[in-house]
């Protein structure tokens, strides 16, 4: 039997090019379609076929999706606006044919969420479901990558801001997330949605600790509320965008539970358990213990 032709959308980001790596480390014997809107921006990549694919395009995107079998919908950033580009992926899909689509979507998207952009993930949650196409949910946890942008100034100055009190979240790393997304295209689709987290669920005060040990830098964690913390961000010269969609949102989920999840979605899907944010830490000691430098935005 021949195996199904797998179409990876967003294949020249971050998690585009990690799913890709972990089909082609289990040697994928079946095409594999890199779907991006720059195909410049995967030259470099071997083993795979590259085809243009623009959400804003809805014909040229039936195009790019003709001979695939399984779609892989990699939630774009467009912030604010991708709702319409990822119900138009998902009109061309079945248009093509397509017989199985993936989604990389949020934890509890479903409203009231104190995530701006979660109805943009409900949303396209809800139009895979209508569109009668057979499917795979991955709702990715926050990740562990994320970290590394607000840990390294906070240790440098010994005190970390937030607003979480004593909320957890469940990181997990982009690495384990393209492992599960893949996993999904390996495996049959069955209407099923999966949480994909790390192997616990930590508190700020947690994770001071584990950064702590690993930078060797102590690291004291200073609950305020989301006001003082938008306040706070805003002296530091954060924009607003930043600090109303990612800072004081992200703080606030956390506070509310919505990202206090643990599952074994990575190990039920790829085999291999995933990554703890101590573990990450350890690896990543030397970029926890960088200069201070400007906040940046978060997943």
């Amino acid at each position: 039997m021949t195996s199904p032709t797998l179409f990876v959308s967003g294949a020249s980001g971050h998690l585009g090019r990690l799913v890709i790596a972990a089909l082609q480390s289990r040697g994928y014997d079946g095409k594999i379609i890199a779907g991006t809107r720059d195909p410049s921006k995967l030259a470099d990549l071997k083993g795979v076929e590259v085809r243009k694919a623009d959400f804003t395009d809805k014909a040229g995107l039936i195009t790019a999706l003709a001979g695939a079998d399984k779609l892989l919908i990699i939630s774009t950033d467009q912030i604010g606006t991708r709702l319409a580009g990822q119900v138009v992926a998902i009109e061309a899909a079945k248009a093509a044919g397509i017989k199985e689509i993936a989604y990389t979507s949020m934890p509890n998207p479903e409203a009231p969420s104190a995530i701006t952009f979660a109805p943009e993930h409900f949303g396209t949650e809800e139009a895979i479901k209508a569109s009668g196409i057979p499917y795979t949910i991955l709702r990715m946890n926050w990740y562990t990558h994320n970290l590394l942008g607000a840990l390294p100034n906070a240790l440098a100055f010994g005190q970390w801001y937030t607003s979480v009190g004593d909320g957890k979240v469940n990181y997990v790393t982009r690495e384990d997330c393209a492992k599960a997304a893949a996993g999904a295209l390996l495996t049959t689709a069955s209407n099923q949605t999966y949480t994909v987290s790390g192997p616990a669920a930590l508190s700020a005060t947690e994770i001071a600790a584990l950064a702590s040990a690993a930078a060797g830098k102590s690291l004291a964690v200073v609950n305020v509320s989301d006001e003082q913390l938008a306040a706070g961000a805003k002296a530091a010269g954060v924009p607003d965008f930043v600090i109303e969609h990612f800072i004081v949102a992200f703080d606030r989920n956390t506070r509310e539970g919505k990202a206090d999840v643990t599952t074994n979605a990575v190990e039920t899907l790829w085999g291999t358990k995933p990554v703890s944010v101590a573990e990450f830490f350890k690896a990543n000691a030397a970029a926890l213990s960088a200069p201070p430098a400007p906040a940046a935005a978060a997943h």
